[in-house]
């Protein structure tokens, strides 16, 4: 390693640095997954990032990749740069309990879903596998089986969920390329809390095996420190997989095309509270400074709302009806040990019924239609990620508020579950109380390639979000 690169501290790279800098011969893979080994020895017990760390795994594969490296024969995009699995994902080799005691200890672990296959292709080093809530059920990361994932800016505080343990490791550098999942909010709710870049892509572009018991609402994505290096990942796991019998014709999107220099002859909306959302005073003030930089870079930004209300019934019904599946082949000892409130929807969506099903069913289909004919006016949807700032881990509401649910205070990221959009949360500021703030960037279907652009350019002019931990 280069006395430059200790001078630039390896807890600092991105994945696009790091590939740099393996191709100059200037750091090798396996320098850089001992530096994330180390500090995810360090920081993990604080945080419980990660359930699962495959040391010898990571070692082997980082010492393969220094010798292709060397030879200057990488075998795909991402050759040696460190990254993680939700504990959601199978993974050849690493156990996936999904945070649950009734899923079994023993295995066996030996299939990789499409998308931990696409990343092992790419060269990627596999570091382990982050935390989830039971079966991804909500929207702050604590379990029965591995307890409570906390925040790197405050470890009090939630670093949110489903993927908030990808969050925690994102916002620390525990690895460059972090996958998550979202059903309902789960990459975009922790990136909001963590101060890091995510994106629910377009359903459909990456493949997802075994389907998601939520279904159609369920997304696959990257969680980054950058949405450059989002890019990269994209690149590598919008590939489609005959597996997901929901994937559609292949994503058609370059995710590494240089893109536009400037946002001028778009056309953008921003709602500040969806016209029904109460948004904490600190979070709209960064969130409107957010804006400004967008008409600073040439977008036309009109104050407008996209003219729902709000779809919580119907997320509701569908998620619920989702989470009843669960249920099923569990003995009466396992649903005792389930987390109360899983078993509480999962029972709940056990009495709906059919006509509950199918009016939901067509409410989903009106707002979808409602808005793709939003965006044949408007270039993108600009919103809050999150209404409030994390809140005490451990707890699925903020202690007092009053909400009954993880649903309650998360009502800028479900609807466009519903609608299957492309939807990020690109970090964009500190609150009153120094914690990140998340701007929600929601695209037409099919459109990432906007998303990310306007991410890209934007997070060019803002400061990149660090915690004083990742400094220590």
């Amino acid at each position: 390693m280069s006395p430059d690169i200790q001078a630039t501290r390896l807890a600092e790279l991105t994945a696009h640095e790091a590939l740099a800098l393996f191709e100059r011969g200037e750091l090798s893979p396996l320098e850089l997954t001992r530096d994330c080994l180390a500090r995810i020895e360090r920081h993990n017990p604080v945080v419980n990032a990660f359930c699962h760390v495959d040391t010898e795994g990571a070692l082997n594969a980082a010492r393969a990749s220094e010798q292709r490296w060397r030879r200057g024969e990488p075998v795909g995009p991402l050759d040696g740069v460190p990254g993680t699995i939700k504990d959601l994902t199978l993974t050849a080799g690493m156990p996936t309990r999904k945070g649950s005691t009734t899923t079994p200890a023993e295995g066996p672990w030996e299939i990789d879903a499409p998308l931990t296959a696409h990343m092992r292709k790419a060269g990627a080093v596999l570091l382990g596998k982050t935390t989830t809530p039971e079966f991804g059920w909500k929207g702050v990361t604590d379990n029965p089986l591995y307890g409570v994932t906390r925040n790197p800016w405050n470890p009090e505080l939630t670093a949110g969920g489903s993927s908030g343990g990808a969050g925690a490791a994102a916002a620390l550098n525990l690895g460059m390329l972090h996958q998550g999942s979202d059903a309902g909010g789960s990459i975009r709710i922790p990136c909001g809390f963590t101060g890091t870049f995510g994106i629910k892509p377009t359903f459909g572009w990456i493949p997802q095996w075994p389907a998601s018991a939520m279904s159609t609402l369920s997304h696959l994505g990257p969680m980054t420190r950058t949405a450059t290096d989002s890019s990269l990942m994209l690149s590598v796991i919008a590939r489609p997989d005959a597996r997901d019998g929901y994937a559609g014709t292949a994503c058609l999107i370059d995710w590494l095309a240089t893109g536009p220099r400037n946002l001028e002859g778009m056309r953008i909306a921003y709602s500040r509270d969806l016209g029904y959302v109460a948004v904490a005073p600190d979070i709209l003030r960064v969130v409107d400074a957010a804006v400004e930089r967008l008409k600073s870079l040439g977008a036309e930004v009109v104050e407008i709302d996209p003219g729902f209300d709000s779809p919580k019934a119907t997320f509701d019904t569908l998620w619920h009806a989702g989470a009843s599946r669960l249920l099923d082949g569990l003995n009466d000892a396992q649903r005792d040990a389930l987390d109360p409130g899983l078993r509480a929807i999962a029972e709940h969506g056990k009495t709906l019924t059919l006509t509950d099903y199918l009016v939901a069913r067509e409410a989903r289909t009106a707002l979808t239609a409602h808005m793709a004919e939003f965006h044949r006016e408007f270039d993108l949807l600009v919103t809050p990620t999150l209404p409030l700032s994390p809140f005490a881990a451990g707890h699925d509401v903020p202690p007092g508020s009053g909400y009954v649910d993880w649903v309650d205070w998360t009502p800028f990221s479900y609807p466009f579950n519903l609608t299957q959009q492309p939807a990020a949360s690109l970090p964009c500021g500190l609150d009153d109380h120094g914690l990140p703030v998340g701007l929600h960037l929601v695209g037409p279907r099919y459109r990432d390639d906007r998303v990310m652009a306007v991410a890209r350019l934007l997070e060019a002019q803002l400061p990149r979000l660090t915690p004083q931990m990742a400094r220590e």
